[in-house]
């Protein structure tokens, strides 16, 4: 990250960030990207690519639509209904 990319995610998120700030920010963004170069270094053409740590077996279901319940069994625990919907006390008058 450079200065003026500093300067405009400021300006983005609506930030001020003192001096001792901004050179903290560009310091760690530094390391980071230092980190970054020696993992970009390590050759990994012969590693197998990796989706889970932990091998795991995912079982998928058949999709198949089901009513699991009916409108009357929902409605049956709401306080009043009135032609098929809930009713609910007006809060704008």
């Amino acid at each position: 990250m450079d200065q003026t990319t500093l300067q405009s995610l400021e300006k983005l998120n609506q930030l001020r960030l003192t001096d001792a700030e901004k050179e903290a920010v560009l310091a760690f963004f530094a390391r980071q990207d230092k980190e970054m170069a020696v993992l970009d270094a390590i050759d990994t053409e012969r590693v197998e690519r990796m989706v889970h740590v932990m091998p795991i077996l995912t079982v998928v279901r058949e999709d198949v639509e089901k009513k699991l319940f009916t409108r009357d069994e929902l409605q049956k625990g709401a306080p009043e209904t009135m032609d098929g919907y809930w009713q609910v006390p007006r809060l704008v008058e």
